[in-house]
């Protein structure tokens, strides 16, 4: 009995130097993507979407006035609600998180919810990160091909409604490459770093987009097996900020457009800025 003290002390203690080593990798992958927003960056002409398909066109004309200048990193605050449930028992709970966006380099997002057992954590490109109540380590995840793909989706897809400059050829290179779909939408295709991602994006005849639609690789199935399945959310209540128009409602989930689509993600944005370097 004399021992469980301080067997459980030198526990404590590990936890909380594992947290520690938690945010510090926050920190520094943050700052490792806000510090690719180009220092001078180039200001959006509408010449800039020659050769693009026409609701590729439509949307980016829509998206950013012209003369804006073309930020590829994005960060932003949110409300809103997670299920950690099924579509049967969602188990939805308040979230608030901030985000950086740095498509295709990475991302990184820390959420939180409510509660004495709330969730608090961090998603990334690299790693999946959870805390049950600030203090025992759950969800622990990454450094595989079975995070890596996912993750990719997720940020590609986010950026493309939220950091439209990201995936603009003239900022991106022969890294994006565009091509219709039908009258009224458009795919992306995105490579980088061996990974390489789809993303449709449905628009209406003024180019503001209504969805976006994906294949994500994930296990979200009864048989917990790795496959592609669709992915997708709904996007709403259009803001302008600093020259773009961006949605600040979305909604997402899994087997999208589908019957068993479980939207499980429901965010509100309350802040959008982008950095600064230096």
């Amino acid at each position: 009995m004399a021992m469980i003290a301080p067997i459980a002390a030198l526990g404590v203690a590990g936890l909380a130097l594992l947290r520690r080593s938690d945010k510090r990798d926050d920190q520094a992958e943050w700052a490792r993507l806000a510090a690719l927003q180009p220092r001078t960056p180039k200001r959006f002409k509408a010449s800039m979407l020659r050769g693009l398909p026409e609701p590729a066109r439509r949307f980016f004309a829509f998206a950013i006035t012209e003369g804006t200048l073309l930020f590829p990193v994005v960060t932003l605050e949110m409300t809103g609600s997670f299920a950690m449930g099924r579509k049967d028992a969602p188990h939805e709970k308040p979230m608030r998180a901030r985000q950086i966006l740095a498509a295709p380099h990475g991302f990184v997002w820390q959420m939180e919810t409510s509660g004495a057992l709330g969730l608090s954590g961090s998603d990334s490109g690299r790693w999946t990160r959870f805390w049950m109540a600030g203090l025992v380590p759950v969800g622990r995840f990454g450094d595989n091909e079975d995070h890596r793909h996912p993750a990719f989706g997720r940020y590609v897809a986010e950026s493309l409604f939220w950091a439209p400059a990201a995936l603009l050829p003239a900022v991106a290179g022969e890294a994006v490459r565009w091509a219709k779909v039908d009258d009224a939408t458009a795919e992306v295709c995105i490579t980088h770093d061996g990974l390489e991602q789809r993303v449709e994006i449905e628009v209406d005849a003024d180019g503001q987009p209504r969805l976006v639609r994906f294949q994500r690789w994930t296990d979200a199935n009864p048989a917990k097996h790795y496959r592609y399945q669709p992915f997708g959310g709904y996007l709403s209540d259009f803001q302008s900020h600093q020259g773009y128009q961006l949605p600040m409602h979305v909604e997402a989930g899994n087997h999208f457009e589908t019957p068993d689509y479980f939207p499980f993600f429901r965010a509100d944005i309350s802040r959008i800025s982008f950095p600064i370097p230096g």
